[in-house]
């Protein structure tokens, strides 16, 4: 199972800290740095945060072993074209560790904010189906693609320079959603990431991808599986509970939630559970961006 770390790129990430903390997710061994793509927070106060693509690229060009990606970018913030070609050009910049995921939106403030459309969830998940269609095709297709939806168009479009990697980055799609998120997982993506569930969730939830995937006629093993959870890593006990308190929670009520919670090696305990529950890749949500001494202790507990 790889071990990687998730970042919320909207809760004061500015250069130095992005800097600071790619070279140390490379440096300690970890597997991947993923982050938000979020303009600003579900609820005030605003932080400081960088585009995502334009981190993207720098991280592209400055590290060479880790993976990475959004987890996962909208389509409602950029059209589905644009996103194809900045998502190859920063793959190939990378040397193919680019992992592209997608969503459909979902936090109504940075919309409002921001001025983009967020329509109601049926209507949102059409938006992001035809922006699977559109970013896969251009990415896959060696000929002109056209496409007419009711929300993008495309009228004899070619992706050029061609991805250097057959088919440019992989697709994530990331969600729980047992019909319209999994469905689409099986038609489009190379990765299901799921979000804050527990063991015993993902091993149901994978077994119903597993039936989708056989229906769509492919193989459960062609999509590999992640999650996305919240970590709360202490290195010594009364670190722990001080995090815990800090934020008024408990470790009983944040497991319930899907968290990994633990001192030293308990976290690899935790993650083990879901390794045996069919877990390739885990993604843990590192909110606090300037404890680099505590990702390194975190890298020495669990790798």
């Amino acid at each position: 199972m790889e071990i990687a770390i998730m970042i919320e790129g909207q809760n004061g990430l500015t250069w130095p800290r992005w800097q600071r903390i790619a070279t140390a997710v490379e440096d300690l061994g970890f597997s991947g740095l993923y982050r938000s793509d979020h303009f600003t927070n579900a609820a005030p106060p605003d932080r400081d945060s960088l585009e995502l693509w334009v981190s993207l690229t720098w991280l592209a060009s400055h590290t060479k072993r880790i993976a990475f990606g959004p987890l996962v970018s909208p389509v409602s913030f950029r059209h589905p074209a644009l996103t194809a070609r900045m998502a190859a050009a920063v793959d190939d910049l990378s040397g193919g560790r680019l992992t592209l995921g997608l969503g459909a939106g979902w936090q109504e403030r940075e919309h409002t904010l921001w001025g983009f459309d967020l329509p109601d969830l049926a209507p949102r998940f059409n938006r992001f189906e035809e922006g699977l269609e559109v970013i896969s095709r251009l990415l896959r297709s060696d000929t002109p693609v056209s496409f007419g939806g009711n929300y993008f168009q495309l009228r004899a479009a070619t992706l050029l320079p061609r991805p250097t990697r057959p088919g440019g980055p992989r697709l994530l799609i990331g969600g729980n959603g047992e019909n319209k998120t999994l469905s689409l997982a099986a038609r489009y993506a190379n990765e299901w990431n799921a979000v804050f569930v527990r063991a015993a969730e993902f091993t149901r939830l994978g077994a119903r991808l597993d039936a989708l995937l056989r229906a769509a006629g492919r193989g459960p093993e062609s999509v590999e599986r992640s999650l996305m959870t919240g970590l709360r890593f202490g290195r010594t006990r009364k670190e722990l509970e001080g995090q815990l308190s800090a934020r008024g929670h408990t470790g009983t009520g944040l497991r319930k939630r899907g968290f990994v919670i633990g001192v030293g090696e308990e976290v690899k305990e935790q993650l083990a559970e879901f390794e045996k529950a069919g877990m390739q890749r885990v993604m843990l949500q590192w909110l606090e961006l300037d404890d680099l001494a505590g990702l390194e202790a975190l890298a020495k507990a669990v790798l």
